[in-house]
Formats: C-alpha cells, structure tokens, sequence
C-alpha cells in the first residue's frame, strides 16, 4: 500500500504563488503514481492537521522563508514525522546565501567576492561606511540581494555607487541582511543533485532569458527563458560545475535533492551563486528538465524523492 503523503505549500513568504505552482505539479505527479495525498498550508491549524492526518512522508514544496529555512523541518523533526528533502542545518545555511559561500570556500569552490550588510547597519540605515568599503574592495557593476530570499526577489544589479543605497534599500524589504555581491559576466548553468549518501549529478543546464537577466518573470513565464540541455560551456566547466555541486550538496549536508547556480565566465572559471534545497517543481522550472534528460519522467522523480525521504 502506497504511504500518505502530506503536501505542504503555499506558505507566507514572497514565494507563495510559485510554491501553490509547485505543490499542484506535485499533488498530481503523487496521486498519479498511487499515493494518497493531503494538501496543506502554512498555518494555525498546521500541527493539529498533521496529527490528525497522521502522514508517513510530507513533502515539502514551500520555497523561501518558514518552508525553505529550517522552520518547518524543525518542527517535523518534533513532531518525529519523516519529510523530503534537507533537514534544519542545511536548509538553514543554504538560505544564508554569505554563510554558505563561507564553506564553499573552503570545499575550494570558486564563488563571487561579497560584503553582507548587516542588520545594525540596515536599521539605522547609515550606509556611509558599507559604500566606502564596497569602494574600497569591489568593482561596479555589482549585484544587491537579501541574503536570506529565492527567486530573484528584491534583486538588483547596479552599475554605479549612484544606485547602491536605492538598491540596499529595495533587498531590505525583503531580508534584514543584503548581500552586496560582483558581478560575474557569463553563461548561467545550473546542476541539480539528487541522493542522501550515494550522489547522481543530474546534467548540466544553461539558461538563456529573453530579459538578459534570469529574474522572477523569466523563471515563471513560459517562453521567456529556454533551458539548453546539455550545456554548450567546455568539457572542463561542464566537469568543474558537476564536481562544484556534488560538493556544496555534501558540505551543507543536503539530502534528497538540491540545485547549485552557478556563472561561467569568458574564461572558463565556474562561480557558484547559491544553492537551492527546495528547488522549483513547476512547468518551467530546472529539475524537471534535468531529471528527463537523465531519463527520469516527473512523477519517477518525485517517487524517488519520497524514497529518499525514508532511507534515513
């Protein structure tokens, strides 16, 4: 007999539409395939709904803060109830975009340099001193984001010190961190990784946006953004990107499945953005594309998920 399944999305961060997206693609995929499903929201009633529904797996398709954090996975572990995807560590420092480059480093992986803005400085919003550090140690254009957000939310780049304390502003809507980022000119990839201990590298994605810029419009329209399978970057950018996220999966200690986003500059050196822990599952999103490529139809990919979920 199939498990039961508890599905959660929708949530209450930035990422709610995107995430209701992923949970009916999901829901579908699962009932498709024989299990029994229950759709839940990030709410109130949430403890007392899963005690009553008493799942053997939940699934977790809340993309951003609460579902994407460690939050919820905390909560789970709690309540002693198995869930898909990276425990409450990993979540956690794979959210914290500054953290997670910080071990990134020092797995040898090559990541963009960066100043975090912090909280104290964003509250009382004095940004002489961060724009004469950003002078003194980066060079324009740069990119201005929360630290802690998904999807391109609150994102910016910028081409002067005119626009930095605009574009700090606008990330701080969304996160009490922004990151203060250089900006990598290239081609966009991106690799997901699916497994616990054994890893599959799934393969190598590029991304070309109609916008130039891979943002929430072109990850979420149909038709602004085309997902070129493989990747047309060199044998050792395609090797140097696959090595590169099979490490950062280990090093947050992600399980089940994550996806690292990287840049490939005009010289062949392969930048990691950030890491993913609960990737898109929706009609234009990356993992779906890249587990058909490998031969894995969406509700193969989404059984294995739940598979994975209880081999812990």
């Amino acid at each position: 007999m199939k498990e039961r399944i508890a599905l959660i999305c929708g949530g209450k961060s930035a990422e709610r539409e995107i995430s209701l997206l992923t949970g009916q693609q999901v829901s579908d995929a699962l009932i498709r395939e024989g299990f029994s499903v229950t759709c839940l929201d990030l709410d109130d009633n949430l403890v007392s709904d899963l005690k009553s529904i008493r799942p053997d797996v939940v699934f977790i398709a809340l993309h951003g803060k609460y579902g994407e954090d460690g939050c919820l996975q905390g909560l789970l572990d709690i309540l002693g109830i198995p869930y898909v995807g990276s425990g409450v560590l990993a979540s956690a420092l794979a959210m914290n975009k500054a953290i997670s480059k910080r071990l990134f480093r020092l797995e040898g992986i090559l990541c963009p340099k960066d100043i975090l803005v912090p909280r104290h400085i964003l509250k009382k919003q004095c940004f002489r001193t961060m724009t004469e550090q950003v002078d003194r140690d980066l060079v324009y254009p740069l990119v201005v984001k929360p630290n802690k957000q998904g999807s391109t939310i609150g994102l910016n780049v910028i081409e002067s010190g005119k626009e930095l304390e605009n574009a700090i502003l606008h990330a701080s809507k969304y996160d009490d961190e922004v990151l203060i980022e250089e900006y990598i000119p290239g081609t966009e990839i991106t690799v997901g990784v699916l497994g616990n201990n054994e890893l599959r590298v799934l393969p190598v994605i590029e991304i070309q946006s109609s916008t130039g810029l891979y943002d929430y419009e072109a990850k979420y329209t149909p038709g602004m953004s085309k997902h070129i399978i493989p990747a047309k970057i060199s044998d050792s950018a395609f090797k140097a990107a696959q090595d590169g996220a099979s490490k950062a999966h280990k090093a947050l200690g992600c399980r089940g499945i994550s996806r690292a986003d990287f840049i490939v500059d005009p010289r062949d050196n392969v930048y990691i953005l950030e890491v993913n822990t609960i990737p898109g599952m929706t009609r234009t999103s990356l993992i779906p594309d890249a587990a058909k490529a490998a031969g894995i139809e969406f509700p193969d990919l989404i059984t294995l998920l739940v598979e994975l979920a209880l081999d812990n």
